[in-house]
């Protein structure tokens, strides 16, 4: 929320509107006075890394009352304010609109009470050239649940996941050690979003969600699972639950319900957590505070833009795009969920959650358990390549149960196209992968090494194991050698195969997606090494941090790591510089460091100029600032690949994983004649990448065109639309036309039906 304050707040001064922050939610709408106050640019300096909300939260009764209502809005009209944002959940949202549709009839009540003659011209709207005549709301979603129908995620439910998977890695060590198993109660009265996501990114045993009741004589099927799980080899049970979990008659199943069942029937060492609070708490993550910032922006760009006839709106995201969303369409679908629950409806409520929440549903089921299966007769092969990236095991996880499920055999291959060129082959058993989802880098091995010169080698090893198919995990380099394989078929019969690359790399520099898995993991990375190197400075003199991050050529790890730390400046190599924009910053820096602000932070890709190195910009600011500021230099280094993957990168593996084996499955049915896999045409060899919401299989040839080879990334790059936003939040001039403003989207059951389920 704060990341939402931030954005709002410096947007609307950078358009030059007066922006007043109102503590204490609408308590202190009601209550006026020093609850509304003024805000300046540096109001909001250090708060984007803080968790909760600097201006207060509390819920009012008085708003739901005209009394109250009429008190908060001879608040708003003494200070000028006809423009209100609102960050909360659809409870807070329904009063915003209320109170819009209101508001003439209490500016009218107000002036017969005579509290106010709106019409001196003190009272004049100078932000949207009217009068108080309308009251202008746009909503921002901040809910950990994630259960606000038509946004993709609520501000402060990715938070809320790293909080989960924290404590749960840290649990699993304990349970193992012990021999324990752990029931473990998550939030969500009304919605089993956060104990969904977390039992999929954990591969926990077992999970209750309000949305799916589990059937009649579930207590066998739970310990005969547990036990199973035992007698294959693990040392631990993890059985998630959310707080709202239901049985099909509509009664509350309690964790202890669930403890007390286990140590009776299996007579296992079993304890239950309860999280709590906090899920709520602790700092934000690199998601979170880019989302806020991106919907905090267009929420003030929707203010600009309204009218009197503009219906109430709340900013959503949509494939990653900011969009504009009709408040009550949003609110009506959100309680339609609700009503369907109440009714014991469960199907259509799962489906009303949208497709990525049933996707979810379906793929944690799939995983969750080993069921029989017959033999296919294929044999797959599962490598990763380039970069070591978090998220890649729970890929090769996914993907290797997945195909066990189609029947198929699996070998891993160590060291990449390397390991297949030297038959480091070996084959996977469902077990074998189990507990892999959290584990950082790769446990399969990974090179860089193409295939070109070992081709013969590779080809003798498809040959000798009877390989069928290859998915490649990995980053550039794995795009790179599928399109060699491709381009060797000419030559070689056995490489008319179906080849899958599936992109896992912290620079998300892979043609054909939006996102990369490791991405997200290395960003959180170099936030959190960010906000230490800003927290190193406090109570010092003025002080600039030159910061290097990793990437290579492509800027996407230096532009998000720079929204979300709150950076002055983010140099990459896409958006060239000269000497005389290194010194246009340097005084814009020293300027903003006369005043108020006490320490500046620069990023810095590592290959963005060849002459402008991380040391020449350094001693630049070092020499440049002298008497104002001094220069410190950090390098983050290879801290940005290593750590435990983020809750999206396992989560975005494990789907990547399945879909992959999915397409991988019908390309071998489809190509499968006289006895042998023959596979030889351009769209048997694929990118797996998800644009927006779309997840769409590539040709790699096709890709060719769109890749710049000798900087390893594609030519057009989507995120290139986040820079103007940094710029704005950092208080340069730019020009409006590089921002894309969000397009009006509805909310119905058909657009939630059509969700393509990431």
């Amino acid at each position: 929320m704060n990341a939402a304050v931030r954005a709002v707040t410096r947007m609307g001064i950078y358009v030059g509107a007066k922006v007043y922050l109102i503590n204490e939610g609408y308590q202190g709408l009601v209550d006026g006075g020093e609850n509304i106050k003024l805000a300046h640019w540096h109001s909001v300096t250090n708060i984007i890394q803080l968790g909760g909300t600097v201006i207060g939260s509390a819920r009012c009764k008085s708003f739901t009352t005209r009394e109250g209502r009429l008190a908060a809005a001879f608040n708003l009209v003494k200070k000028g304010i006809t423009n209100l944002c609102v960050c909360g959940g659809d409870g807070s949202l329904t009063g915003a609109n209320i109170f819009r549709s209101e508001w003439k009839g209490l500016l009218e009540e107000l002036v017969q009470k005579g509290n106010l003659l709106y019409t001196q011209p003190q009272y004049s709207d100078h932000f949207c050239g009217g009068t108080h005549t309308h009251l202008n709301i746009v909503g921002l979603v901040g809910s950990i649940d994630n259960d606000f129908c038509g946004t993709d995620m609520t501000i402060g439910a990715d938070s809320a996941l790293h909080r989960i998977m924290e404590i749960i890695d840290a649990i699993m060590t304990t349970a193992q050690s012990h021999q324990r198993t752990f029931v473990l109660e998550l939030m969500g009265r009304h919605c089993g979003y956060l104990a969904l996501v977390s039992a999929l990114a954990s591969g926990a045993d077992w999970l209750f969600i309000p949305e799916a009741p589990p059937k009649q004589g579930w207590e066998d099927r739970m310990c005969a699972r547990l036990e199973s799980s035992r007698t294959t080899g693990s040392r631990l049970n993890i059985v998630i639950m959310a707080e709202g979990a239901i049985d099909m008659n509509g009664e509350s199943i309690s964790s202890t319900y669930v403890k007390d069942l286990v140590v009776k029937r299996l007579g296992y060492d079993t304890r239950v957590t309860v999280l709590g609070h906090v899920q709520r708490g602790g700092t934000p993550s690199a998601f979170d505070r880019i989302l806020s910032c991106k919907l905090g922006v267009e929420a003030v760009i929707a203010l600009m833009e309204a009218t009197p006839d503009t219906p109430a709106c709340v900013i959503g995201l949509s494939g990653n795009h900011a969009v504009r969303l009709p408040l009550m369409e949003c609110v009506e679908m959100t309680k339609l969920v609700q009503t369907t629950m109440d009714e014991k409806k469960f199907d259509e409520t799962i489906k009303l959650r949208g497709g990525s929440f049933e996707n979810n549903w379906n793929i944690y089921k799939l995983l969750a358990f080993q069921k029989p299966n017959k033999n296919s007769n294929f044999t797959l092969a599962i490598l990763n390549v380039g970069a070591p990236a978090a998220g890649m095991n729970a890929a090769v996880r996914s993907a290797v149960r997945q195909a066990i499920v189609h029947g198929h055999k699996v070998y891993a291959v160590h060291d990449g196209f390397l390991g297949l060129a030297n038959g480091a082959l070996f084959e996977m058993k469902w077990g074998m992968v189990a507990g892999w989802t959290g584990q950082g880098s790769s446990l399969l091995g990974t090179k860089r090494t193409l295939p070109g010169k070992n081709m013969e080698k590779i080809v003798e090893t498809i040959t000798k194991y009877n390989i069928s198919a290859l998915l490649v995990i990995g980053g550039f380099e794995g795009y790179n050698g599928v399109l060699q394989l491709f381009e060797a078929r000419s030559h070689y019969d056995e490489l008319c195969i179906p080849m899958c690359v599936i992109p896992a790399t912290i620079s998300n520099n892979v043609p054909g997606t939006d996102f990369s898995i490791g991405a997200d993991t290395a960003v959180n990375s170099a936030m959190e090494g960010c906000d230490k190197i800003k927290q190193s400075a406090s109570g010092t003199k003025r002080r600039v941090f030159v910061v290097e991050t990793m990437g290579g050529y492509c800027g996407y790890l230096a532009t998000c790591t720079g929204i979300a730390v709150g950076a002055d400046a983010a140099y990459i190599y896409e958006e060239p510089f000269n000497i005389h924009d290194l010194k246009t910053n340097v005084e814009h820096l020293a300027e903003k460091m006369k005043k108020d602000i006490q320490r500046g932070l620069v990023l810095r890709n590592e290959n963005c100029h060849e002459n402008y190195t991380t040391d020449f910009i350094h001693r630049l600011y070092s020499a440049e600032g002298k008497g104002i500021f001094d220069s410190r230099v950090n390098v983050l280094g290879h801290l940005q690949q290593g750590g435990a993957p983020s809750p999206f990168d396992r989560n975005f593996g494990t789907k990547m994983g399945v879909r992959a084996i999915q397409w991988l499955s019908e390309k071998l049915t489809e190509n499968y004649r006289q006895g042998r896999v023959f596979a030889n045409s351009a769209d048997t060899a694929c990118v797996l990448g998800l644009k927006r919401k779309v997840v769409s299989f590539t040709p790699v040839s096709e890709l060719k065109d769109a890749t710049d080879f000798e900087h390893r990334m594609p030519k057009v790059q989507w995120w290139m639309n986040l820079r103007p936003l940094l710029k704005m939040l950092a208080k340069y001039q730019t020009s409006f036309c590089e921002y894309v403003p969000g397009e009006i989207e509805h909310v119905t059951r058909r657009s939630i039906s059509i969700d393509s389920g990431f």
